[in-house]
Order: structure tokens, then sequence, then C-alpha cells
């Protein structure tokens, strides 16, 4: 072969050559960029998920004083009257969590927390939650519908049991003392003595309760028919 011609193969093959590094790196630069921004994601998402977490144990993280129990109790059935007078069950509340409340007239602490009871009922009640303030006045009805007219409360149902039957069916030490309860009428906590249901960290926990205590099949079930 001939000098001439074995220039040209040189230069041919070295033009090939830089053509073929120069499609590789032309290739490898979105890959490499693109796996710099996956490895990115992922480092920010690791980064993110403790907090995540954290946040979302906060939300349902008991207040100082409310224990909660590994399991939940069952409860025994207690009757008490409404504001009409109407004798009802707690199983009538199945379906739904309820925050029950023990109290009475004659209760300082009692009379101080139950304008926040108000302010949570008018935050969460409804379908998938209810405050039960449920009184134990012997003095019964009378005396409840005065308290709740000298404190302007509207938004929270009157529940009196003038017997003290309930406080004793529930094992209540003292007033006040507070149940968390679940759709299928289980204690899942309780509270002795006062607190600020409407403070922030309060309904953040209450919230939470009611998001995780989801209706079951058979509770949904009962609750159509």
């Amino acid at each position: 072969m001939s000098d001439t011609r074995r220039g040209s193969f040189a230069s041919k093959a070295a033009a090939t050559a830089s053509g073929t590094i120069a499609r590789s790196r032309a290739f490898a630069l979105p890959a490499l960029t693109f796996l710099a921004l996956a490895l990115g994601l992922a480092w920010a998402l690791t980064r993110a998920s403790p907090d995540a977490s954290s946040e979302a144990t906060a939300a349902v993280a008991p207040p100082p004083g409310f224990s909660i129990h590994e399991r939940s109790r069952p409860l025994p059935e207690i009757r008490f009257e409404n504001g009409e007078g109407e004798t009802i069950t707690l199983a009538q509340f199945r379906g739904r969590v309820v925050l029950l409340n023990l109290w009475a007239t004659w209760c300082a602490p009692c009379r101080r927390e139950m304008p926040t009871l108000e302010r949570l009922q008018a935050a969460l009640g409804g379908a998938d939650f209810e405050v039960l303030a449920l009184s134990i006045d012997r003095t019964g009805l009378p005396a409840v519908k005065e308290f709740y007219q000298e404190l302007g409360l509207e938004t929270l149902p009157i529940y009196v049991d003038q017997t003290g039957a309930a406080q004793r069916a529930l094992n209540a030490l003292g007033l006040p003392t507070t149940l968390l309860i679940d759709r299928e009428g289980n204690e899942v906590g309780r509270l002795l003595g006062p607190a600020e249901w409407d403070s922030p960290a309060m309904i953040a926990f209450i919230r939470g309760h009611i998001e995780m205590l989801e209706p079951t099949p058979r509770t949904s079930a009962r609750n159509e028919n």
C-alpha cells in the first residue's frame, strides 16, 4: 500500500473515531444529567421522609395526661337522657368517633373546660365525630339547661345521667373524666382532669384519630340498615 493510501485510510479512521466519540459524548451528557437529577431527588426524598413521618406521628400523639390503651377496650352499655328528656344509649353513637366527657355543673374544672368542648364540637362535630358531654347532675335537665344558657352553649348537645350510673359503670374516679371511643363503641383511651379541647394540638390529635379510626365494612353496613 502506498504512503498516500495509508494516509487517507488513517485520516478516515481518525474521523470515524472522532465521530463515534462525539456521538457517545452527546448521548452520555443527557444520561448523566438525568442520573444526577434522579440521585438528587432520591436524596431529597430520603431527607424529607423523617420529617413527614414525624409530622404524621405528632398529629395523633396524645396530649399530656391522655392515656391511650395498647388495645381498645369494650365498654358497658349505659343509658342517659338527651336535652328533650328522651332515653338513649351509648350504642346509638356507633359509627362515629365519640369524645365522652363526664362532668357536672358543680365541678369547677368542668365548668371551665365546657366552652372548649363547645368549640371542639363546632370544629369537628358531624357524621364522623361527636362530643358527648354527659352531665351527672342529680338535679337533672333543669340545672344543665340553666348552665348552658348561662355560658351561651349552643353547639354542644345536652346529655344527662342524674342516676350517676354511667360514672360507676365507666369506672370514672373523678370529674371531669373523658373517654375517646372508636366507631365500634370501644374505649381507645381516657384523660382524667380538664383539658383545653380546642387547642391546635388537641384538635390535631382528635382529627388524627377520626381519620385513623375509619369505618369497618361491618360498621358501614349496620349504619346503612
